[in-house]
C-alpha cells in the first residue's frame, strides 16, 4: 500500500529489516480482503483533506500541528466537517490549526502518569500494541523516541492517524494494521508499549510472550491494565459483559499481574501507579457518538459498573526481559 512505501524503506536499513520477511505480505493480504465496507469512504475524507503548510508542530507537551492563522474560516469548517466523517474519536486530543479534536479519552492524563516512571525514549526504538488512532505515538516521538511504530488492527484508527499524520508528515512515526498475533519475534524494540490491551485477550499468558518476544535483551515493557483489588490469587473473570463490554476476559489483581509478569520470565516487575477511571478522562463529546463511562457505571453507585462489577481500576506496571 502506498501508506507503507516509506516505512519499507526505513527498516529495510535499520534493526526492523527482518520484518521484512513477513511484512509486505500480510499487509497485501489485509488491503485485498480486510477493509471495512466504509474504507472507501475513509479513505475519500483522507484525500480531500486541505494541504496546509506550517513549521509549528509541538508533541512535547501535546499533540499539536499548525497555527489557526495558516488557513481561513471556511477551510477550518471544510476540515472539521471532514474529520468528523472518522467519528468516533477515541483517544487523544489532538489541535490541528487550532481545530480542537475532543476526543472521548483524555489520553494525555495517562500519559502524564506514567512518564515519570518509564525509562528515557530518547533515540529509542518504541513500539505502542493496540494504539488506537495513535495519539501516544505522536507523544513517544515528543519524547525524543528514534522509530516509532504502532499497531492497531481496528481501520477506523489507521485512518485516523493517517488524517493526523497528513499535517504533521513525520515519517518517524508509524501506525500498522495488524494484531499483536500477527507479529513476528521481533526483538528489535528498546520500548515496548501494551496499554488497555490485555484484558480484552483470551489468553493474557500468551499475550504478555508476545510482548517479550518483541523487547530487545534488558529492554522495557509498559503495560497499562485494568485490575481489581485482592492478593496474587485474584482474578476476576467477568461474565457476557464488564461496562457494557464484550470482549473483557481477566482482570487480575495488582499482585496477581506481578506475578504472571515474574512467571513469564520478566525481572524488576513493579506496579507504578493505580488510578480509578474519572468521569473527566472518558466522556462524552461531539466527536464520538456512542455511550461513555457515565453509561457504563451504576447510576446509583459509580463505585461500581452497570453489571454490578468493581468500576475500571487502571494501573500501570513497568517490567524488564
Amino acid at each position: 500500500m502506498s501508506f507503507y512505501n516509506t516505512f519499507y524503506q526505513q527498516i529495510a536499513t535499520n534493526r526492523l529489516s527482518h520484518w521484512l520477511d513477513t511484512l509486505p505480505t500480510q499487509l497485501t493480504d489485509w488491503q485485498k480482503h480486510h477493509l471495512h465496507g466504509e474504507f472507501a469512504q475513509w479513505r475519500k475524507v483522507l484525500e480531500q483533506l486541505p494541504v496546509t503548510h506550517t513549521e509549528f508542530v509541538d508533541l512535547a507537551n501535546s499533540v499539536s500541528v499548525g497555527k489557526p492563522e495558516e488557513i481561513d474560516s471556511g477551510q477550518l469548517k471544510r476540515l472539521e466537517h471532514m474529520l468528523k466523517k472518522l467519528k468516533p474519536w477515541r483517544k487523544g486530543p489532538y489541535h490541528i490549526h487550532g481545530l480542537h479534536i475532543d476526543t472521548e479519552w483524555r489520553s494525555d492524563f495517562k500519559w502524564d502518569r506514567l512518564v515519570p516512571h518509564i525509562s528515557d525514549l530518547k533515540n529509542k526504538y518504541v513500539l505502542d500494541i493496540g494504539c488506537g488512532s495513535g495519539y501516544h505515538l505522536w507523544r513517544m516521538r515528543g519524547a525524543g523516541a528514534k522509530f516509532v511504530v504502532g499497531i492497531d488492527p481496528t481501520q477506523l484508527f489507521v485512518m485516523q492517524f493517517n488524517a493526523v499524520q497528513h499535517f504533521i508528515k513525520n515519517p518517524s512515526v508509524n501506525l500498522l494494521p495488524l494484531g499483536v498475533e500477527q507479529l513476528p519475534e521481533l526483538n528489535a524494540f528498546d520500548t515496548v508499549f501494551a496499554m488497555g490491551v490485555l484484558y480484552h485477550r483470551r489468553s493474557p499468558i500468551d499475550f504478555i510472550y508476545q510482548l517479550k518476544a518483541q523487547l530487545v535483551k534488558g529492554g522495557e515493557l509498559v503495560l497499562e491494565t485494568l485490575i481489581v483489588d485482592g492478593d496474587e490469587n485474584t482474578v476476576l473473570v467477568p461474565g457476557e459483559r464488564y461496562a457494557k463490554m464484550r470482549n473483557v476476559w481477566f482482570l487480575p489483581s495488582g499482585k496477581a499481574m506481578c506475578a504472571w509478569l515474574e512467571r513469564c520470565g520478566f525481572s524488576d516487575v513493579r506496579m507504578v501507579n493505580t488510578d480509578i477511571t474519572a468521569l473527566e478522562e472518558q466522556r462524552k463529546t461531539d466527536w464520538i457518538d456512542t455511550e461513555s463511562l457515565s453509561d457504563f457505571l451504576d447510576p446509583n453507585d459509580q463505585s461500581k459498573t452497570i453489571e454490578g462489577y468493581p468500576a475500571p481500576q487502571r494501573a500501570i506496571f513497568i517490567a524488564k526481559k
